[in-house]
């Protein structure tokens, strides 16, 4: 029984390092050792500023990016520092050489003040998380 288990075990794990991206390509060590990999590239550095909003107020605004490494890009997720802030991201892979956008929504209802906020993209680049951030300016509502 005890060596069944430990078969098991082994052929589970022999066909996770057989995983492949949406093209088909091998993922993992094999691109890793090769040099090869994803990269994201942000049109806009720095932090985007919205300037002035009342409390309640949406803004958004879109990031363009670009795949500028040598394999096809995959945002995994997108998490934001509160609950104030939704991301919208491609779901499919982004080709080496294409462009795409990361479209942020932040809601100031309940906020007042400096607020400065964080979004960070996971992805299958290397470092895999990269951060893209805005600030706004919420006055209160009827000042």
């Amino acid at each position: 029984m005890y060596s069944l288990a430990v078969l098991l075990l082994v052929w589970v794990g022999s066909a996770c390092s057989n995983r492949r991206d949406a093209q088909g390509q091998p993922v993992g060590e094999a691109n890793a050792i090769a040099g090869k990999s994803a990269k994201i590239t942000f049109k806009e550095t720095g932090v985007h500023d919205f300037g002035t909003i009342t409390e309640g107020d949406t803004v958004e605004h879109t990031y363009a990016f670009s795949n500028t490494g040598e394999l096809p890009l995959v945002i995994n997720n997108i998490t934001a520092s509160c609950g104030c802030t939704t991301p919208d991201w491609p779901r499919e892979p982004v080709a080496p050489g294409a462009a795409s956008t990361v479209k942020v929504r932040f809601n100031s209802r309940g906020k007042e003040g400096e607020q400065r906020k964080t979004v960070t993209v996971y992805a299958n680049t290397n470092p895999p998380t990269t951060d893209i951030s805005f600030k706004v300016l919420v006055k209160p509502k009827g000042k």
